[in-house]
């Protein structure tokens, strides 16, 4: 694709790195914003450095935050009893969209995958058995992807935190095998929130 302009080019060169935008795509998009108002242009960059640059992970549940506790975290109207464990913060989004679910999270910052080279170490595993050991803390959700990631890193995590005594429990199956959180449809989520049952149980019935 030729361009007559290599400032055009190279905007639509950084516009295309963008997840599901191809060239075509990324060339629609930069000459729209090159019609726009300088101000609503500079508007939308300041934006995109802010969110780059003052972004914040919670100190506790590792979610973005403008602080370094997150609201979810800092809300004393949630419960510190149960923790819902999620892969990343797209997660914990498509649950809060549920408004059905009133404790508090743990974001692993991704899934167990040796094929691309991500192990345990990489997530923040650490920290969720520390903050398993609390002694307010009764109840524990395996809230992952049914993949073969999300199962590895279920299992992996079973392991690590079944001494501690705490309940641990995972999302009933009304989720697709292969689905990811972010996709399910609220209501199809918050039944399987609602529905949950002990891993040991879950583990079982893929046996049978």
């Amino acid at each position: 694709m030729s361009f007559s302009s290599k400032y055009i080019e190279e905007a639509v060169e950084h516009i295309s790195k963008l997840p599901g935008i191809g060239k075509k795509s990324a060339t629609r998009l930069a000459l729209f914003l090159l019609n726009q108002e300088l101000e609503d242009v500079k508007s939308l960059t300041e934006a995109i450095d802010k969110m780059k640059s003052e972004t914040l992970f919670c100190s506790e549940c590792h979610n973005i935050s403008d602080t370094l506790v997150c609201e979810i975290c800092s809300n004393s109207t949630r419960s510190d009893q149960i923790l819902c464990i999620v892969e990343d913060i797209r997660d914990v989004m498509a649950i809060e969209n549920t408004h059905n679910y009133k404790g508090k999270y743990h974001v692993l910052g991704g899934l167990i995958s040796p094929m691309d080279g991500i192990g345990p170490s990489d997530l923040t595993i650490d920290s969720l058995v520390s903050r398993a050991r609390k002694a307010d803390v009764l109840e524990i959700i395996f809230a992952l992807n049914s993949t073969m990631e999300g199962d590895t890193t279920t299992f992996y995590l079973y392991r690590k935190l079944e001494e501690t005594g705490v309940q641990l429990s995972t999302l009933a199956r009304g989720l697709s095998v292969g689905d990811s959180l972010e996709y399910a449809d609220e209501v199809t989520l918050s039944r399987s929130i609602q529905n949950r049952v002990p891993y040991e149980t879950s583990i079982q019935q893929n046996r049978s």
